[in-house]
């Protein structure tokens, strides 16, 4: 079946972290001119179908009313809570309508929601949110292209995509998925949306510590780089002392952390963090830690397989797929 899934998360960049640091605003008018560029990129590539759900600004409505391929898209109607749960729904949506390639358009925490609900997903991930490493900056109409390739059948997600690593936490009854990061933190409040305060991060397991980014990934990347083909994560401590590095911790945003420890830990190598504090999980603020609480965290690779734009679209170049006649 050559059916997309594109999932939208109309709150992502437009949080209060925006007043904290110095970070753009994703507008929904910018989303909404986004959709209408990924939907005509993923149909020049033979995608049948496409499917968007309804949420409460319009943007996927509006951005396809005018199209030409108007009966081509199916917007699905569900139940709103206005929190992450209509992003599970929606994809869970969609899986049942046969779609198994998704463009995310969110940040990193949406991406979770999807990879923790399907991990066997394909999807390209395109970045509106903030501190964003898992999701990507890239135009629409190339991020549809690539996508349609994928979805369509001419590219096989198997020879072209690679999975991702991501974090598996366990905590008494307790379990959780991370792509990017999870963070000990002290001195914090669970489900706070502020950027961290870089003295109250205490340790952090990465999947990616990539030193051209933001947010907790460039700690670890300014002293050990880990990108997304790496087959091993990276594990530091913070505290007083340690190798001192400048980083931005949000946008525009740069404060002063000390490493005490940092080392490359190889894929299925679980690691325990002690509390008290607050687990964060690609940058939400999740679990409470207790006193004498332990929380086992292991890095697999066994995400959700990503759709590389660039390297999709100079496959496909090779390939000849391109080519109308």
């Amino acid at each position: 079946m050559k059916r997309l899934g594109i999932v939208v998360n109309p709150m992502s960049g437009r949080d209060v972290r925006r007043v904290a640091a110095r970070a753009s605003t994703s507008s929904h008018h910018e989303k909404q001119q986004q959709v209408t560029r990924l939907v005509l990129g993923a149909f020049s590539q033979g995608v049948e179908e496409i499917f968007l759900a309804n949420e409460p600004y319009r943007i996927n409505s509006r951005a396809v009313e005018n199209l030409q391929q108007r009966d081509r898209v199916r917007i699905l109607d569900i139940p709103l809570t206005h929190t992450a749960a209509d992003t599970k729904t929606m994809v869970q949506r969609m899986w049942q309508e046969g779609c198994r390639v998704f463009i995310v358009l969110g940040g990193d925490g949406t991406n979770r929601t999807v990879a923790s609900s399907f991990p066997d997903a394909v999807i390209l991930p395109l970045s509106t949110g903030t501190n964003n490493v898992f999701s990507t900056f890239v135009e629409a109409s190339i991020a549809g292209a690539a996508a349609g390739l994928i979805a369509s059948g001419q590219m096989q997600y198997r020879d072209h995509c690679r999975r991702c690593k991501q974090i598996h936490i366990s905590l008494a009854d307790v379990s959780e998925t991370a792509l990017i990061d999870a963070v000990l933190l002290k001195n914090d409040i669970l489900g706070s949306l502020l950027p961290f305060e870089a003295n109250n991060i205490v340790s952090a397991l990465l999947t990616r510590a990539n030193p051209a980014s933001i947010g907790v990934s460039p700690i670890g990347g300014y002293l050990l780089p880990c990108q997304h083909d790496d087959e091993f994560a990276v594990f530091l401590q913070c505290g007083e002392i340690g190798r001192s590095i400048t980083i931005p911790i949000s946008s525009g945003l740069y404060d002063d952390v000390h490493v005490s420890q940092i080392e490359k830990v190889a894929l299925g190598n679980p690691i325990t963090i002690d509390g008290p504090g607050i687990l964060a999980f690609d940058g939400d603020r999740t679990i409470k830690l207790g006193n004498r609480e332990t929380a086992r965290l292991e890095v697999r690779r066994d995400g959700p397989w990503v759709i590389e734009t660039t390297e999709v679209m100079n496959s496909a170049a090779r390939s000849g797929l391109f080519e109308t006649s």
